[in-house]
């Protein structure tokens, strides 16, 4: 080829991939947007319209047809340059009717001729549509001319009959083309079985039924929720069709097969999805079928080493033609014993291999949760290289969830009542709000809750006696809805344990002195509860923060208030159970480099979704160990990245001595940008120490007498004065020496001859009983 004829295309070549960039760039747009984008372009065209003085109903139309147009020519670019043709040949209607003369019909009947011709164009594939009306048309005009002196009737057949010669002319060459081109692709299979690769097995699935690319993204438009992945999806289609296009125009192109990882929470649609993915590639056909192969780790991974090449190969054997999905692709890499897993990166391996060999047959899918699938990913840089596309699937909202119940309630021909509508949308949004939504299940959830519903609703119909209606067979009220929503939360750890605010403010209330404390949790509720009502609403909402630094002296009642702030954030819906775990440094730092992390991790992993407390935490970091404290230093570091990477579903606090935990966040600054807000806790007064003990007495059925509380103030203010109160252990002091007095009496009442003791004597802690637990817990 001489060199000028290379470089000839490269110009229409270049318009024609700028076209293509300009079109996949508007169809990653979100719908609103573009729509939002032509109003823009209607309203300038209006405006400058009045401002030139140009009558603006005008521009309205001539801005209106034009956007139309431009639209058409992005989604249909085929169709678009096919109406050029058809608008073309309108044109023509002055000068028919000059060769005709007026009054004849002849005329109108040569411009209908235009729309048989486009559609009959559009269902001959494989060559241009406009190409095909054009070349029909222009021999079309021809003998309408000609024949135009000889007779009007004759000329108008002569049209038509011209018309669909060329017509049939071009289907032969259709398939001509098409021939040609299934015969290279023949070709191709065949010199890549030549290359070693094994014949594809049997398949004894039927004959695939034809599937249109409408019907299949009708199909994915038809699912409830998903906007992100829709759009995606829709992008893909776009890419596809554009790289068809190209083809067809003559241009070499590879086929745009690719490979995905599907990545989300459980029950989103994934598989469904994948499915819908499998019709829209078979619909533009890219694939010898529209089914899908469905595995795990159990299907590929072998008893043995080798045999688990063999048991992949057969597996993507069998999805030759289509797609291989593969839910929980990251358990095929199990590193749980701290060993390599030779068997899952052999199927990995293997799976690479067949991937790109069969690239042009074969869609694989990787699905699983984001994170494990990120680390999977990473595993090996042949999967980040091969599966690079990447489809994030969100949990659904709780008015998506509430419309797959209606769906799959009609599914089954049952209804629900009326009042189980508002009822059931509250349950999802308590489950949303509290972020159990992903852990529950999504519309697995759903499909579980429908189906018990609806025994609930068969127990309570039978239950009732007599001859129920046909309505009462297949109404599922507000009550049924209710039961089977308990039953099934009620085996998910802490769900129906999560109090109501008001319940968590009133027990912090109920303690015992704390003032300070108080006020300051109360404003961090009050933020709090600013900031889901801002993000409710679809206000900017700066970052909360989540983790806290509790200091002051022990028996302060840290760990209470602890665990009341995991109340409130469960309350709040910022964590899925109030839950706290409490830890020291023991249970953080391992016996040897290496395994801290691993301790560390797998503490963080009990706690997700509620509370770590870590007391005395400055114990992380031990200065007196020479060279530093390595483990130390890897438990902090371990921490400080789960702190940030599970932010949203887990409260860290720290807790210890004021003095030893500033040198403790000194030590490290992301322990102070991330461990910002501090709550101290003052020592207690001695009317607040009474306090307690009277408290713990009454929680205990008892009292102190009269006599017994003097004795009470004398010695906690004695304590107090002295500076001892925080040695002792503040509120612990005052229960130790509650119980030890309890004892006393018990003591007391047991020496007693002939039971003879009341109610009164059982419950009542004497001044004698104070004093004797004082003397023996001074002597300790």
């Amino acid at each position: 080829m001489r060199e000028p004829d290379r470089a000839r295309p490269a110009g229409r070549a270049a318009m024609r991939d700028a076209f293509e960039q300009v079109r996949l760039r508007y169809f990653q747009l979100s719908p609103g947007l573009r729509r939002l984008i032509h109003v823009a372009v209607l309203v300038v065209a209006v405006g400058l319209a009045l401002a030139m003085g140009w009558s603006p109903f005008t521009a309205f139309f001539l801005t209106m047809s034009l956007l139309g147009f431009a639209a058409l020519t992005l989604r249909f670019p085929r169709a678009a340059a096919t109406l050029v043709v058809v608008l073309g040949w309108l044109l023509l209607l002055p000068v028919f009717q000059s060769l005709y003369g007026p009054g004849q019909p002849t005329p109108m009947a040569l411009m209908v001729l235009a729309l048989p011709v486009a559609g009959a164009a559009h269902l001959i594939r494989w060559v241009p549509p406009w190409v095909t009306t054009l070349m029909a048309l222009v021999p079309a005009a021809l003998a309408a001319a000609v024949f135009a002196l000889v007779s009007p009737g004759l000329a108008l057949w002569a049209a038509y009959g011209v018309a669909a010669a060329v017509l049939v002319y071009r289907f032969v060459q259709a398939r001509q083309a098409r021939a040609a081109l299934e015969m290279g692709e023949q070709r191709v299979r065949l010199r890549a079985r030549e290359g070693g690769q094994p014949p594809p097995a049997s398949n004894d699935r039927s004959t695939p039924p034809p599937i249109s690319v409408e019907e299949a993204l009708g199909e994915l438009d038809g699912m409830i929720g998903l906007a992100p992945v829709k759009e995606q999806v829709r992008s893909i289609a776009a890419s596809i069709e554009a790289a068809r296009l190209r083809k067809e125009a003559g241009y070499s192109t590879e086929p745009p097969m690719r490979h995905f990882v599907f990545v989300g929470p459980p029950g989103t649609g994934k598989t469904s999805v994948a499915r819908t993915v499998a019709k829209i590639f078979y619909a533009f056909g890219l694939l010898e079928t529209p089914y899908v192969v469905e595995a795990q780790r159990a299907d590929l991974v072998g008893e043995f080493l080798g045999a688990t090449a063999i048991k992949t190969n057969e597996l993507v054997d069998r999805a030759l033609g289509g797609v291989l999905f593969i839910d929980e692709a990251y358990g095929l890499i199990n590193s749980g014993d701290g060993q390599p897993d030779r068997f899952g990166a052999e199927a990995v391996q293997t799976l690479l291999k067949r991937a790109e060999d069969d690239r042009d047959r074969l869609i694989i899918i990787l699905a699983g949760y984001e994170k494990e699938m990120g680390g999977f990913l990473s595993s090996n840089p042949g999967l980040s290289s091969r599966f690079s596309s990447r489809v994030r699937f969100p949990s659904y909202a709780p008015q998506e969830l509430l419309e797959i119940t209606e769906l799959l309630q009609r599914r089954r021909g049952d209804r629900m009542a009326q009042d189980a509508h508002p009822a059931l949308l509250a349950r999802f949004e308590d489950v949303h709000r509290r972020a159990l939504v992903d852990d529950l299940g999504n519309a697995r959830f759903v499909r579980s809750l429908v189906e018990a519903a609806a025994q609930a609703r068969d127990v309570r119909v039978v239950g009732a006696g007599g001859s129920p209606t046909t309505e009462d067979l297949v109404t599922t009220t507000a009550g049924d809805v209710a039961k089977a929503f308990e039953e099934l939360t009620a085996r998910y750890r802490g769900y129906q344990a999560t109090p109501s605010l008001e319940e968590a403010l009133a027990d912090l209330d109920r303690m015992a002195g704390l003032e300070p404390v108080k006020q300051q949790v109360h404003a961090i509720t009050a933020q709090l509860r600013v900031a889901r009502m801002r993000q409710e609403r679809g206000l900017p909402t700066p970052p909360q923060m989540r983790h806290f630094v509790f200091t002051g002296p022990p028996g302060t009642g840290k760990t209470t208030v602890a665990r009341i702030l995991g109340r409130i954030f469960a309350a709040l819906g910022l964590l899925a159970q109030p839950h706290v775990v409490e830890a020291q440094r023991a249970d953080l730092v391992g016996q040897h480099l290496g395994a801290t992390a691993i301790k560390t991790n797998e503490l963080v992993d009990r706690a997700l979704g509620g509370v770590l407390f870590i007391d005395e935490a400055y114990s992380l970091v031990n200065p007196g160990y020479s060279g530093g404290d390595a483990f130390g230093t890897e438990a902090v570091q371990t921490l400080l990245k789960r702190a940030e990477d599970d932010r949203d579903r887990l409260v860290v606090i720290l807790a210890g001595y004021e003095r030893e935990m500033d040198s403790f966040l000194s030590t490290n600054p992301g322990l102070a940008s991330r461990f910002g807000q501090r709550v101290h806790f003052p020592s207690y007064s001695p009317g607040e120490l009474a306090e307690i003990a009277e408290l713990l007495a009454e929680g205990a059925g008892d009292r102190f007498d009269e006599a017994a509380r003097r004795d009470l103030a004398e010695v906690f203010t004695w304590v107090c004065d002295d500076g001892l109160i925080d040695d002792l252990g503040n509120g612990r002091f005052a229960r130790s020496l509650f119980e030890r007095a309890a004892m006393r009496r018990d003591v007391r009442l047991a020496a007693l001859d002939g039971g003879t003791a009341t109610a009164a004597d059982l419950t009542t802690i004497t001044s004698a009983d104070l004093r004797a637990a004082v003397d023996e817990l001074a002597d300790r």
